[in-house]
């Protein structure tokens, strides 16, 4: 059985953007996206971002985000605590040791005694609440930044797929998803090295900052400043520096990456050639190139750490060295010694982090620059803003004048008219690079023609929901590619609200029923990566199958029985047959014994109708079609005279054991 999809429980969904609503989106993107991240747009980045960190259709996430920011308030006050306990522990311990050292003895209960004591436990008591409230800070805003990340993930992911089919076919699948996989780790990068790291940083500079101009002077105040804008422009400098290897690294690691999924799709290719040698190689240059850049990376590292730990330590040295000065003309305490060091250490941990923030997000937004990139690529083919649905009476279709070429210099079709009539099947054949299977593109409207129009009962198909019109049309393709999934999911993918009893039927009908019957796990039998678990034929009876269940109103059958071989040809040939009746059909054929049966044949070459007529018609005058149609007999013929020798000679192989026994 086939589990129907809502037979399990899913986590809720994101709310899909309507594709008008996405537009507008890309159309308002700031400038930023457009932008290299070297040419520090990163406030751009963080204004869009914050539309996904505060969603107007999600109250509770706002609260979160209210109760996230009271809390990081007073983490902040408490972190500035922490020293002071330090700090009046040590004074409270000067007169203790003073009168120590003078013969003294000191009860538990003693005042000197309990003053430090209580102090101390005061300081461990500040640290561990310190740590409670930033935990629980973290806590209460890790589902806002996932939620962003989520959000802005499925949104790409989406836009893909409403991106036009040239832009997947000049990319790289093993690419592209590396792409989305960088750019939702670069974009949780930022979400929370901003809001969980540089925000609560920046209010304890403030603080601390504060605190020194209170407790001490100026003169401390301006050696924290100098040593916090040195640190930050050594920072700035020496990231901008690693920006470059990153970017390095990333597409090294990107192009070996690419070339392990190309090099692994075509396994058998690899096998047949012989050629694993050639592919280890060709693997070990990108990672060689990737090595070379990750030790640059790491080298650049080490620099930036040995300069940032030098430059602090300066400031720290400068700061304590003032207060030993105060010491000793009798303006500061011994615990003002220790308190300086104390506040000044706990500045370097935000300080570190704030250099490791602008690093991260520097590499981040490197990382997300092409996920943005592909963001913001309009569709080629989009929606009119006055689109309406497709409404399918007869389901007649016109082709009419319909000019087309992928590049200019190397036209496809030149001015293509005809019909299919209501309930028709009219066959297009011709020879490879004819035009054929570009009709049936630009009927699904995955390209635009430059000029002439494709109607379906009289409407213009451009001016209807791309949604509604691929809902009205069934495709049969030559090349039948699954999902990594079971066979009932990739039958239920023609219609996803069919019940088992439908999905049967279909099988039946694709005459697949008694294979999937046969199987020991049935419906759920893994198919395995783009179906290579099973043969050329059932991958395409499951593909006919998956569109018989669609039951659309027009077909389209791009030399759907290619991969099957002559006895599997005929049965699937009455299927398609028998699913074509009362459907307008589009036959895009390389077998002409197919076709016979075609209301109309038309034949292509060059991006122009040469012959059109039945299939006696086009046999009787003798042209481009007739002979075809010969060359094929021709080639069909051979093939028959070998089957039969080879079936002679093995029964002459099984007389010859005969007699030896």
């Amino acid at each position: 059985m086939v589990d129907s999809p809502s037979s399990s429980a899913h986590p809720a969904t994101v709310k899909p953007l309507p594709p008008e609503a996405l537009t507008k989106r890309i159309e308002a993107r700031p400038a930023r996206s457009r932008v290299s991240a070297d040419k520090g747009h990163l406030l751009s980045t963080f204004r869009e971002l914050w539309t996904y960190l505060w969603p107007r259709d999600r109250a509770d996430l706002r609260l979160r985000i209210l109760w996230a920011t009271l809390l990081l308030v007073i983490a902040k006050l408490v972190t500035l605590a922490v020293p002071f306990t330090f700090k009046w522990a040590t004074d409270a311990l000067a007169p203790l040791l003073e009168r120590k050292a003078a013969g003294q003895t000191f009860t538990f209960t003693s005042a000197l005694y309990m003053a430090p004591l209580m102090l101390t436990l005061a300081y461990g008591a500040m640290r561990v609440m310190m740590a409670l409230l930033t935990q629980l800070r973290d806590a209460l805003f890790a589902s806002v930044a996932m939620h962003a990340v989520r959000r802005l993930a499925i949104e790409t992911f989406e836009h893909m797929h409403r991106l036009s089919l040239r832009f997947h076919l000049e990319k790289k699948t093993g690419g592209l998803t590396r792409v989305l996989e960088r750019g939702r780790s670069g974009i949780e990068t930022i979400v929370r090295m901003t809001m969980l790291t540089a925000i609560p940083t920046l209010v304890e500079f403030v603080l601390i900052l504060a605190v020194l101009l209170y407790e001490f002077d100026w003169r401390y105040v301006l050696v924290t400043l100098v040593m916090i804008f040195a640190y930050m422009l050594f920072t700035t400098k020496a990231t901008q520096w690693r920006i470059g290897i990153r970017r390095s690294m990333n597409e090294s690691d990107t192009e070996a990456n690419t070339k392990a999924v190309d090099s692994l799709l075509n396994y058998e290719t690899v096998k047949y050639f012989g050629a694993e040698d050639r592919e280890r190689d060709r693997y070990d240059r990108s990672v060689a190139r990737f090595e070379s850049a990750s030790v640059q990376a790491y080298n650049s590292l080490a620099v930036l750490n040995a300069g940032q730990a030098t430059i602090f330590t300066l400031g720290l040295t400068v700061c304590m060295a003032l207060v030993v000065d105060g010491i000793v003309e009798g303006r500061n305490t011994l615990g003002d010694f220790v308190f300086i060091n104390a506040m000044l250490l706990q500045l370097y941990q935000p300080l570190n982090f704030m250099g490791m923030v602008y690093r991260e997000i520097k590499q981040a937004v490197t990382d997300i620059e092409m996920m943005f990139d592909v963001l913001d690529r309009a569709p080629e083919v989009a929606d009119d803003p006055s689109a309406k649905p497709l409404q399918v009476g007869t389901g007649t279709v016109r082709f009419d004048n319909v000019v087309f070429s992928y590049v200019p210099e190397r036209p496809i079709l030149r001015g293509i008219s005809f019909e299919i009539p209501a309930g028709k099947t009219v066959a297009v054949v011709g020879p490879s690079g004819a035009g054929k299977s570009t009709l049936s593109r630009l009927l699904y409207r995955f390209y635009e023609p430059q000029s002439g129009q494709i109607t379906i009962d009289g409407q213009d198909i451009t001016h209807v929901t791309q949604v509604s019109l691929r809902a009205a049309i069934g495709m049969v393709p030559q090349d039948t590619v699954l999902f990594n999934d079971t066979i009932g999911y990739n039958i239920r993918y023609g219609r996803w609200d069919a019940t088992q009893a439908e999905i049967e039927e279909a099988t039946r009908l694709a005459q697949i029923d008694h294979f999937i019957a046969s199987l020991p796990e049935g419906y759920e039998t893994s198919v395995g990566e783009r179906g290579l678990k099973l043969s050329g034929g059932e991958k395409q009876r499951v593909a006919i199958a998956r569109t018989l269940l669609k039951a659309p109103p027009i077909l389209v059958l791009d030399e759907a029985t290619s991969a099957l071989d002559s006895f599997t040809e005929k049965d699937i040939q009455d299927s398609l047959e028998q699913m074509s009746r009362g459907r307008t059909t589009l036959v895009i054929a390389h077998r002409l014994s197919t076709i016979v049966n075609a209301d109309e044949i038309i034949v292509l070459d060059d991006g122009v109708i040469v012959e059109r007529g039945n299939h006696e018609a086009l046999i009787s005058s003798g042209g481009v079609y007739a002979q075809l149609w010969n060359r094929q007999r021709e080639v069909d013929e051979a093939q028959q005279t070998l089957q039969r020798v080879a079936q002679e000679e093995g029964k002459r192989g099984r007389g010859d054991d005969k007699e030896q026994a």
